[in-house]
């Protein structure tokens, strides 16, 4: 069968968001597809029935089942904002529910069926702002990568009559709410928040429970714990928080007139709620009481249960990686992505220690490369763990290129990955890639996870050529021709070495972090990195103070609307660079934000994929055409 090339990007169908029928029989969810023609992402909602062929149901995203079974409500785009439908599951079209003014979010059913709450955008004075009017900030929080200029807009929620469509704002002022979730008996809403007044300087969230209503919020949690997300899971609320330093794992904790108790899981890994490149799941509530939630583990994310009063459990395979899941009637669906699909849906019966898989919708008549787990021991004796991508027929040293992730507290997961189809595309030229998960990666361990803070690239950069050395000793990479890439931690550190060493022939640095300084006080994160990520010295932790070293010819990929790591930050080092005669190219893509490739326009995905390859065949001496 033919191995993937860059071209097969427009055929990928990978889905999302899987919800488990009430009577656990049928599964719902977002399929992604990409319109060439129109250069857009596309979403369905389709359903899967086990024994039977998945089938189309409507387009849109977000499905989520009435608690009797009988309506999907989803999320459609309307005039260009989100709103949402319902679609009757014993025939007919789907009607619109929602008139959002600035759209709505997914919905969460009420116990009895009869309301939805949601949250969604909502402007100042109730209406989109003025795109001419002049934007006033007081505080820091005024822009957001992916939304750009705020304008005043902020997040609350709403709750809608199903029968009648009438929609009530039950919560106000100038802060976000998160997600809402409701009580048992359907009298209340749970929700995350920070009104603090500081919020964007120290990093907080309050979860919060207000009559469905509306009415006077109480909160629940103290100061000290940092909440992401609540759900109310039977009786029991649950949160996912990060304790006291915003720079460590998120756990688990359960909410009662004692406060906040944690779930003790026995693991020493990072709880992974699911967000884009993030992947994972909320926790959820088996049909037996058992607690269901994701971690990060090594470089994938595994679904764990705990049965009452024991520890967690794996319940899935060592080689997926688990992006969303469902329970219901004692059943868990998820989707997953392995080393050959980027993403199938799998139904796991009570008690079931094998799941079995609903859909089929990867590409049939490809066979891609798988990557190999090594091991790699730093000079100071960390072990780093990392994937090498390459031909298995290879025997000789050949050019190899250092991927670097982004974060850092990400990690490279050992499955078909659709989104940086270059790996595959190189492996079939004659490359090996290696995608190292160095101190800071996330999967690890909490002392792992922190090993970089306040040391960016002074910590890691032994990894990384560590790994190097071990693998043109073995044979494997030829000195000569090495390189090195990576988008935004992973652009950070492409620049940080292109001036600590001259051993790689090119760079390619994607959505870069150049210096903190500058980026401290033009990112939407900008103080939360430079405060808590990387403290101390700026300068030294800064590639542009070694770029008066840096030899190697580059070339930058940047999103023009990149609120997160500023195109400002590529334009310092590609200025530096260009005075200094070093050969540099710096490529903007119009209206793409820092997650462009991964959701962006497919065109632009496709060129940033294309760019890579084609420079490091121009740079990298003797590499195969």
């Amino acid at each position: 069968m033919p191995r993937i090339d860059l071209d097969d990007l427009f055929r990928f169908a990978v889905p999302s968001d899987p919800a488990l029928r009430p009577d656990g029989g049928a599964v719902a969810y977002t399929l992604t597809t990409i319109d060439r023609d129109a250069d857009e992402n596309h979403t369905e909602i389709w359903l899967a029935v086990p024994g039977a062929e998945p089938r189309r149901l409507a387009e849109g995203s977000a499905p989520r089942w009435s608690p009797d079974g009988r309506r999907l409500a989803f999320l459609r785009q309307v005039d260009g904002a989100p709103q949402l439908h319902l679609l009757p599951m014993d025939g007919g079209e789907p009607s619109l529910l929602t008139g959002a003014a600035l759209g709505a979010g997914p919905a969460c059913w009420s116990p009895d069926g009869t309301r939805i709450a949601y949250a969604g955008p909502v402007g100042p004075g109730g209406r989109a702002p003025d795109p001419n009017a002049p934007v006033v900030a007081d505080r820091l929080d005024h822009k957001a990568d992916g939304s750009g200029l705020l304008r005043g807009i902020t997040t609350h929620l709403f709750v809608t009559d199903v029968w009648s469509g009438e929609t009530r704002q039950v919560t106000e002022g100038d802060f976000h709410a998160g997600a809402p979730s409701w009580s048992p008996d359907g009298t209340r809403l749970a929700y995350v928040a920070n009104p603090d007044d500081d919020r964007d300087l120290r990093p907080g969230g309050a979860v919060y429970v207000l009559p469905a209503t509306g009415g006077e919020p109480e909160r629940l949690t103290e100061p000290g714990l940092i909440c992401a997300g609540v759900w109310w899971l039977g009786e029991r609320l649950v949160t996912a928080a990060l304790k006291g330093n915003p720079v460590g794992h998120t756990r688990l904790y359960t909410l009662g007139p004692g406060g906040a108790a944690e779930v003790e899981t026995g693991l020493d890994r990072n709880v992974m709620t699911g967000h884009p490149g993030y992947p994972g799941a909320s926790p959820a509530l088996l049909g037996d009481g058992d607690l269901l939630f994701c971690v990060r583990d090594g470089g994938c994310t595994h679904l764990y249960r705990i049965p009452d009063g024991e520890l967690a459990r794996k319940i899935v395979p060592e080689d997926v990686s688990v992006a969303g899941a469902s329970t219901a009637a004692g059943r868990v669906a998820y989707v997953a992505a392995t080393p050959h699909s980027a993403g199938e849906v799998y139904l796991l019966e009570p008690g079931g220690t094998t799941a079995r898989r609903l859909t089929d919708h990867a590409i049939a008549d490809l066979d891609p490369y798988v990557p190999v787990r090594r091991t790699f021991t730093a000079p100071d004796g960390t072990e780093v763990e990392g994937y090498l991508l390459r031909d298995e027929n290879a025997t000789a040293p050949g050019p190899l290129l250092l991927d670097v992730h982004g974060g850092p507290h990400n990690a490279w997961t050992p499955v078909l990955d659709g989104f940086h189809l270059y790996h595959q595309a190189l492996a079939a030229k004659g490359w090996t890639v290696l995608a190292l998960n160095p101190r800071g990666s996330d999967g690890y361990g909490e002392a792992f996870y922190t090993a970089a803070v306040g040391s960016w690239g002074l910590a890691d950069t032994q990894d990384f050529l560590a790994a190097i050395d071990t693998l043109v000793a073995d044979g494997v990479a030829d000195p000569d021709r090495l390189a090195v890439t990576g988008y935004s931690y992973g652009g950070y550190m492409t620049c940080w070495l292109s001036g600590a060493t001259d051993r790689f022939k090119a760079a390619i640095a994607g959505g870069a972090v150049t210096d903190l300084t500058s980026m401290s006080g033009t990112s939407d994160m900008g103080h939360a990195i430079t405060a808590y990520e990387c403290p101390g010295d700026l300068a030294a932790q800064s590639p542009l103070t070694r770029v008066g070293e840096v030899t190697a010819p580059t070339l930058l990929l940047h999103g023009e609307n990149d609120d997160r790591c500023p195109v400002g930050q590529a334009e310092q080092w590609f200025t530096a660079l260009r005075e200094r005669r070093v050969p540099a190219r710096l490529v903007r893509y119009p209206g793409a934000s820092h997650l462009f490739i991964l959701n962006g326009r497919p065109s632009h995905r496709f060129d940033y994929n294309e760019r890579i390859i084609a420079w490091l065949e121009q740079w990298v001496s003797g590499s195969p055409s």
